[in-house]
Order: structure tokens, then C-alpha cells, then sequence
């Protein structure tokens, strides 16, 4: 049984250099054998936050929210791609993100970041760790941290010099472990029910 996996990611700019980062990661997730699937932010286009998926009446959702929630129920695992704004989480990510909650409870996460300058995007990243426990989410402690990203891949998401093979060196373990509480969750939750 293949693992599937959404891969989130949240910039809304115009040039954007984090899609590198989410295009590598799908790419080498499904060469281990992940049904993995981009999943951006500004392609599925919610509005902000007014109310949560949860909070519509069954079936009067609008239908990107109603599909991206069909998605996430039916994902083994998730990992989040984000850049860093300020010290903090991209706002578009976040917004996605927000909009749901029990669709994300008992599945692992990992948290990817990145960033145009030698910080790599580690502040966000670190954020997101909080963020996406308190969403009922298990984040592995593998991480990636890239940057600058225009050094690290090109536009056509290849690693490129020192930097790319340290990324593809780093991606290994970061895959590793989350194909560990992939497998282990998906295990427990055939043979148990969640307790909520």
C-alpha cells in the first residue's frame, strides 16, 4: 500500500521561489513510492478565514473546501512547505490551513521551510511545529531548512551545486521519517478507533 501524501504549500507572491521546494519534494516522495500531490494554497483559493470547514452545513460548503477536505480525510500524511515572512508563517498557508481541524487529527506531519537568504526559513518552520500539533497532527522531528533556495534548486526544481546535494543528502532521513509514523499511524488507526 502506497503512502498518500499531500504536500501544502502557501505563497501567494508572483515570483515565487518555495514552488521549487514543494515541486522536489513531490517528485521525491513519489519516487519512493508516495502518491504524493501538491496541494497550493493560492491555486485552491479560499477566502480568509469566516468559517471553518466544520462549521457549514453538511454539504453547503463552498466546493474547493468541500473537495481539499475529501482530500485531507483520505491522506495518510502531510507535509508543509513554507517560507518565512517576518519571522513568522506565510499568511496563505496558514489561511488554508486554518480552515479545518478534525480532517488533520491522527496523521504525521513534516515541516519544510525555506527561505532567499541563510536563515532558510528555520523561524517559520519552527512555528509551524506548534501550529500543526495543536491541529491534532504527530510533526516528525526530521526537518528541512533550504536556503538561499535559488542556490539550492533551479526552476526546474534540481538540486544544483553543494547546497542541492546537502538537500538531497537531508531529504533521505526527513523521508525516512516520515514514512515511519506514516506506517505506524496508519497501523494504529486500523486497529483502533481514535479516542476523539
Amino acid at each position: 500500500m502506497s503512502d498518500k501524501i499531500l504536500v501544502f504549500y502557501g505563497s501567494y507572491r508572483s515570483d515565487r521561489m518555495g514552488i521549487r521546494l514543494a515541486d522536489y519534494l513531490v517528485a521525491g516522495l513519489r519516487a519512493r513510492g508516495a502518491e504524493a500531490e501538491l496541494v497550493d494554497a493560492m491555486q485552491v483559493g479560499l477566502p480568509m478565514l469566516d468559517r471553518m470547514y466544520k462549521e457549514y452545513p453538511k454539504g453547503s460548503a463552498p466546493a474547493p473546501m468541500e473537495a481539499l477536505a475529501e482530500k485531507i480525510r483520505n491522506a495518510d500524511a502531510f507535509v508543509f512547505v513554507t517560507g518565512e515572512y517576518n519571522w513568522g508563517p506565510q499568511p496563505g498557508l496558514k489561511n488554508l490551513t486554518d480552515h479545518f481541524l478534525e480532517e488533520w487529527f491522527w496523521r504525521p506531519a513534516a515541516v519544510a521551510s525555506y527561505s532567499a537568504g541563510r536563515f532558510s526559513g528555520v523561524r517559520s518552520g519552527t512555528v509551524w511545529h506548534s501550529i500543526l500539533s495543536e491541529m491534532g497532527m504527530v510533526v516528525v522531528s526530521s526537518t528541512l531548512a533550504v536556503g538561499p533556495i535559488s542556490q539550492t534548486l533551479d526552476a526546474d526544481a534540481r538540486p544544483t551545486g553543494g547546497a542541492g546535494e546537502a538537500l538531497d543528502r537531508s531529504f533521505v532521513r526527513f523521508a525516512d521519517d516520515l514514512a515511519w509514523w506514516t506506517e505506524a499511524a496508519r497501523a494504529q488507526r486500523a486497529k483502533k478507533a481514535p479516542p476523539y
